[in-house]
């Protein structure tokens, strides 16, 4: 008798069909892995090389992050959360890391936004031409580390400005003149001190972002920026023969106890670029959270056709331990067929993996959520773990599926090879019912839940039911056949004989309908998710501004857009909106997390809001808006598990904690903002002190074409559903990658259940079957399983959307009819097709 090494070399030569499946089924597992692997560790390892800190050998700066912290001893876990906006220090800490030992200078450095304006030009002050309206402005100090030099003119003093020298070429700006500009602290002439070429440090961070520059004195930088007394960073210079660590060092020892950190190397980047914290999160969101779903889907697919594959030999296996093989014997041919097939898998697997990771993070740095300067990382270590989990499902798999034939008496392996058992064993029977029993509660809890909790709730609820078809497969198959075949019975002798077939082989039928299920379910939850949170929102946004006219502007508004609207003829209420983030610290115990909010801050009072706006207050009143006084909305209420009267602690975008009362809980926070509360309790928390939006009763278009762009609520509406529908992606790209993984697997069933009946079908041609009544038994099966896979995956996905959907928006979930009908038509497509081409191929000999 052949080793079991030369018995797999054999299977393999001799069953190149079902190891063909085999091999697609791990290579494709392989892929999916690997791509999120190495955008994990991308996640992980990221960051941003140093551009306009380049010349400065440490900086130092505020914790980005706000933290949870959960257990304590040695399960203690603590979690970071980028803030909204960028935390800063206090600017009088200047003075203590330029006393620390090495230190030749410090530097505090300001970064912030200015509006040219042509308002006030004809008095004397000149206006500027800047694209897009906006200049990026700094204290002029840190010219000593960006390189940046004056070309004409002096430094500048209060109430002066340099500017770069291309801004003042296009707006025929000298020396001398007098230019208006908008800053957080409002609108101001300022004389031009001094015109400056931009440093290389200075010009690669700014030129590609806004372009025009300014610099004010140190002195006055901060109260310009809305910031009194704080600072971006500070920026320490060594003297000569002293080293970046050594420096680094003697800056901690100055500063501590301050809260500050000081960074050298690459994490210099990270002070300049706050995106990178963000970015982290997208990445590790895309790599491990998805990633690990993926993962899973993925190896439950593969073990399943390795199972089929192992499955479809029971004759051959039966054969063996009829001729004398031993139960060791038969169990180290499956694992060495498996040993034959993964790594070669894996490894073929791996390419396309690397290049599903370049496009798709290539995709992401084109819509802004990666900032361009980061890499990405690609290592050995997420392929290896690739090829080793491809390894390992497949030698469990084909041992799960080995075992039976590997155990059974010789004499009875081929009968029982021939007749198909009926229902799983007990174990997988008991593991099957108990996640389903786990779906239904989980479902229950997702119902009761809102917000991040119920989306985190409905994700447990599509594995486990996931789990359920998959472990009880051949009974769930049985049953359904029973149901969808009833119909097929008068649809004529191929139709009822594809009902009677697919009834009495239901392990088959289950082994292609279970990839149909994850299809669907996936897909479905991740797109009709999307489409239902952004249909609500529309709907709770074009319900909620109440507002005649609603006036933007990319750059910002002006700072005294409100009050100028206001004094327009015939306007009745005019409130400027500023739209932001903050924190919110949500759950207990080990389910503890900071959620983020959107929040809007208002220029005037709650009943001025209300006439432009309306809430769906459900508690309390506006009225009280103010000071220490905020509204939410009541999916936040849930989380947070506050209402009115009570006090909300929560970070401001610049971390700053605060605990302000709740007023009001309203009900179009999806659509509006999750938090409402007066704009002055944000001022000198935001880096850009303009007004995002204004809203406003009663007046004419014409009267404030001058503030900005001016469109009706609308109007408005369609713009910001636009940006949501651009937010989409991310969905639809995991719905592509999941889905499409899940489908071709499908498909890759399919493809060898109809090779492997070869015998089947050529038995039906010598009994008197023409070609066309075969084809068309095998087209009525194909659709039987796609219209099961279909039902059975939208039952799941709707069991995930409506107590998801009922906590997060309070309605039912949307689905496009045209998007789920194009969902339906790829199933049916996909299985027609996958039974039609091999099929005539094993029927080319009978024809």
């Amino acid at each position: 008798m052949r080793r079991p090494n030369g018995l797999a070399r054999e299977a393999v030569r001799f069953k190149p069909a079902s190891f063909a499946g085999t091999f697609l089924a791990l290579l494709m597992s392989a892929l999916i892995v690997s791509a999120c692997g190495i955008l994990l560790e991308t996640g992980l390892r990221a960051s941003v090389p140093p551009e306009r800190y380049a010349n400065a050998p440490v900086v130092a700066a505020a914790d980005q992050n706000k933290y949870v912290v959960t257990g304590s001893g040695e399960d203690r876990e603590k979690e970071a959360t980028p803030l909204p906006d960028t935390a800063r220090m206090d600017a009088g800490l200047a003075a203590k890391a330029a006393g620390a030992p090495g230190a030749a200078a410090a530097v505090a450095d300001f970064t912030f936004p200015v509006r040219a304006t042509d308002d006030g030009a004809g008095s004397g002050a000149r206006a500027l031409t800047v694209p897009g309206g906006v200049l990026t402005a700094h204290g002029w100090g840190s010219h000593t580390f960006t390189g940046t030099s004056l070309t004409t003119g002096s430094a500048p003093r209060e109430g002066e400005v340099v500017l770069d020298a291309g801004t003042a070429r296009a707006a025929h700006t000298a020396v001398g003149d007098t230019v208006v500009l908008e800053t957080a602290a409002g609108q101001q002439d300022f004389r031009v001190a001094g015109l400056a070429e931009a440093g290389p440090a200075e010009t690669a961070r700014d030129a590609g972002e806004a372009g025009a520059l300014a610099w004010f004195a140190d002195a006055q930088a901060p109260v310009l920026a809305g910031h009194p007394g704080k600072a971006d960073a500070v920026v320490v210079l060594a003297e000569d023969g002293t080293g970046a660590d050594a420096l680094a060092g003697a800056v901690k020892q100055a500063l501590a106890g301050t809260g500050v950190q000081v960074h050298t190397g690459d994490d210099r980047g990270a002070v300049e670029d706050p995106g990178l914290g963000y970015a982290k999160v997208t990445l590790f969101g895309i790599g491990g959270s998805f990633g690990g779903i993926a993962a899973i889907v993925a190896v439950f697919t593969a073990a399943g056709t390795v199972a089929l594959s192992v499955g479809q030999r029971a004759r051959e296996f039966a054969l063996l331990r009829a001729v004398g093989a031993t139960p060791r014997q038969v169990r180290r041919a499956v694992a060495s067929e498996a040993l034959l097939v993964a790594p070669l898998a894996g490894i073929i697997g791996c390419l396309p993996g690397i290049g599903l990771a370049h496009w798709w993070f290539g995709q992401l740095q084109d819509r802004g959520a990666v900032p361009q300067a980061v890499d990405l990382h690609v290592s050995g270590l997420p392929l290896l773990a690739a090829v080793v989990m491809g390894l390992l499902t497949a030698l469990g798999a084909g041992w799960t599926a080995g075992r039976r034939p590997a155990r059974i008496k010789p004499g009875q392996a081929l009968s029982e090879a021939s007749v198909e058992r009926l229902r799983p064993g007990p174990v997988r029977t008991l593991l099957g019912v108990g996640a389903l029993v786990g779906g239904a509660i989980l479902t229950g809890v997702s119902a009761r839940s809102a917000g991040d909790d119920a989306a985190g709730a409905a994700l447990g609820v599509v594995m486990l039911f996931m789990l359920a078809v998959g472990l009880l497969g051949p009974l769930v198959a049985r049953l359904c056949a029973g149901l969808f075949g009833l119909p097929l019975r008068g649809a004529g002798p191929a139709a009822g004989l594809a009902a009677a077939n697919s009834r009495t082989n239901a392990r088959r039928l289950a082994s292609a309908i279970t990839p149909i299920v994850l299809a669907v379910a996936f897909s479905s939850t991740l797109v009709f998710m999307h489409t239902s949170e952004t249909h609500a929102a529309d709907k709770q946004l074009r319900a909620g501004i109440t507002a005649d006219h609603v006036v933007t502007d990319p750059a910002g508004l002006p700072v005294d857009a409100a009050a100028r609207a206001a004094r327009a003829p015939g306007v009745e209420a005019a409130v400027g909106l500023l739209n932001t983030q903050v924190l919110v610290p949500t759950g207990s115990g080990e389910f503890k997390a900071l959620q983020g909010a959107a929040t809007q801050g208002v220029t005037g009072s709650g009943a001025e809001l209300a006439k432009v706006q309306d809430l769906d207050v459900r508690d309390g009143s506006l009225d009280r808006l103010g000071e220490g006084r905020i509204a939410i909305d009541r999916t936040l209420a849930t989380s947070a598990d506050a209402g009115v009267g009570d006090r909300l602690p929560l970070y401001l975008p610049d971390g700053t904690e605060v605990s302000p009362e709740i007023v009001a809980v309203y009900g179009r926070g999806l659509g509006l903002a999750t938090v409402t509360m007066d704009r002055a309790s944000l001022a000198g928390h935001v880096t850009s002190g303009f007004d995002s939006t204004l809203l406003v009763r009663g007046g004419s278009e014409k009267s404030l074409t001058a503030l900005g762009e001016v469109t009706d609520a609308s109007g408005y509406a369609t713009e910001r559903n636009r940006d949501a529908r651009l937010g989409a992606w991310m969905n639809n790209t995991m719905a592509a990658v999941l889905g499409g993984f899940a489908a071709v697997a499908a498909v890759n069933t399919l493809v060898m259940t109809v090779l492997d009946r070869r015998r089947e079908l050529g038995t039906l041609r010598l009994v008197g079957s023409t070609r066309r009544q075969v084809m068309t038994m095998l087209r009525w099966e194909g659709l039987l399983v796609a219209a099961v896979g279909l039902v059975l995956g939208s039952a799941i996905a709707a069991a995930t959307l409506i107590p998801m959907m009922n906590g997060v928006t309070g309605d039912m979930p949307y689905v496009p009819p045209l998007m789920y009908g194009s969902f339906a038509v790829s199933v049916g497509g996909l299985a027609l097709l996958a039974v039609t081409l091999p099929a005539r191929a094993a029927l080319r000999r009978w024809s």
